[in-house]
């Protein structure tokens, strides 16, 4: 069962089905789903998503998926979760373009990071980044994740790996 995470000034907690407007809100957002798994979707596929969060993740335990909350209103989404790319458990975060800029980004990755050690014991933990995306490389280069390898994937874009271990971080 995800559980609830708060920091100095968010608060993440499962979703519920009343999360789904902002949810797609969110992904429907173009400066934020461009950095997100393949990139923008339809409306359509992003509900299907939201769905299978409550049926597949929720419903099996998979993994932790979180709505990231500030003042009571939905402005992010993460996720930590086993990936074969990888080959580790990756964290997954989004916030909406109004939150940027504020540090609410690194204060919601240490969070997802702190859990994956903490609660679910890890060792180390993965992130996956566009190369273009250098506001979340410099997030996280800032919280101690360092640059492993590259990724060429089939458009020919490069997605960097980054990994923080337990041992030694920041």
């Amino acid at each position: 069962m995800t559980p609830t995470l708060r920091t100095e000034r968010l608060l993440l907690t499962p979703y519920v089905p009343e999360d789904e407007a902002d949810f797609v809100a969110l992904f429907q957002d173009t400066r934020v789903s461009r950095w997100m798994g393949d990139g923008p979707a339809s409306e359509e596929e992003d509900r299907a998503l939201f769905g299978r969060i409550f049926t597949k993740v929720y419903a099996r335990e998979l993994f932790d998926v979180w709505a990231v909350r500030r003042d009571g209103l939905l402005i992010g989404h993460a996720e930590i979760k086993p990936t074969e790319a990888v080959g580790g458990h990756e964290i997954i975060y989004a916030l909406a373009p109004a939150a940027w800029g504020s540090g609410l980004g690194t204060e919601l990755a240490r969070a997802v990071v702190a859990h994956g050690f903490d609660a679910l014991g890890l060792a180390e933990v993965h992130a996956t980044v566009a190369a273009e995306n250098e506001a979340s490389l410099v997030l996280l280069d800032r919280i101690g994740f360092a640059h492993v390898r590259d990724i060429t994937e089939d458009d020919g874009s490069t997605t960097r790996v980054l990994t923080r271990p337990r041992v030694g971080s920041r």
